[in-house]
């Protein structure tokens, strides 16, 4: 997944950036922190960059670019990532097109964090009166004076890249005044159906926040009380016909018993009467 954030100063693209790459696994690049991480490499585009540096000019593109593209060929960006601070404007834009074509790259989606600057506005004023309130120190750069140059920087400068990647059919635009996770959701469904995520990586990062599913052991496990049950039960039947059944055998193994017992009696008197006759009539001879 290869995407950019777009949005004025305030409108949340930091904490986005950092939610998304908790969540897919792929990383931020910052402008700022590739070139320093450059110029502390000694690569031949991060000594360039330190000489422009260190005679107080601005890098150019050129030099930009160069260190985005020794960046996105490192291990740890195969994955994906989110350009944090660049393209700035549209020449920068067209150049990231022409290094990613060279590469045989896509740029996945733009998304763009629309929100409200008299919003912003008021957001910062209020945040700057509550922390002079209570007496703690205000940054030079957290105010709203400075919020405004920024915001009129990111107008001239920036915006014009709304029209570009639109034209291009890359733009997603989403209401950046919701609340954090109301846009993280809202990211969510756009990249999934721009096709930037795959339904098997949607499945995991749902099941990270969802309670585990059950695995084969989880089934196993509760196919055995059901098999257990179903023995116990079959063991309840068998003793049941048993218990019937014994009864039964026992009353007619006794009415055989008694059968017998009457006609052995029946033989002996018989026996006994005929011995009587013979006695007597050998008596009367």
């Amino acid at each position: 997944m290869r995407i950019i954030l777009l949005g004025p100063p305030g409108s949340g693209k930091g904490t986005q950036a950092q939610l998304l790459v908790q969540r897919y696994g792929i990383v931020q690049l910052s402008t700022g922190e590739m070139l320093r991480a450059a110029v502390a490499a000694g690569t031949p585009v991060g000594l360039k960059a330190k000489e422009i540096m260190a005679s107080g000019g601005l890098v150019p593109d050129d030099v930009v670019v160069g260190i985005i593209s020794d960046r996105i060929e490192q291990p740890d960006a195969k994955s994906g990532f989110i350009l944090d601070g660049f393209p700035r404007t549209v020449p920068q834009a067209e150049a990231l097109d022409e290094l990613l074509k060279r590469k045989h790259l896509k740029l996945d989606a733009v998304i763009e964090l629309r929100v409200n600057e008299s919003a912003l506005l008021s957001r910062v004023e209020t945040r700057v009166a509550q922390m002079r309130e209570r007496g703690e120190e205000v940054r030079l750069d957290d105010t709203p004076e400075v919020l405004t140059k920024r915001l009129a920087s990111y107008r001239s400068q920036t915006e014009p890249l709304i029209h570009y990647y639109s034209e291009r059919r890359k733009l997603s635009t989403i209401d950046g005044m919701m609340t954090i996770d109301e846009v993280t959701r809202a990211i969510h469904r756009q990249l999934l159906a721009l096709g930037a995520i795959e339904p098997k990586t949607h499945a995991r990062s749902a099941a990270k926040a969802a309670p585990a599913k059950k695995g084969k052991a989880g089934k196993k496990a509760a196919a055995r009380p059901a098999k257990t049950a179903k023995k116990g039960a079959k063991s309840v039947k068998k003793a049941t016909k048993s218990a019937v059944k014994g009864p039964k055998k026992a009353a007619k193994k006794a009415s055989k018993k008694t059968v017998k017992k009457a006609a052995k009696k029946t033989v002996k008197k018989g026996a006994k009467k005929a011995a009587k006759k013979v006695t007597k009539k050998r008596a009367k001879r």
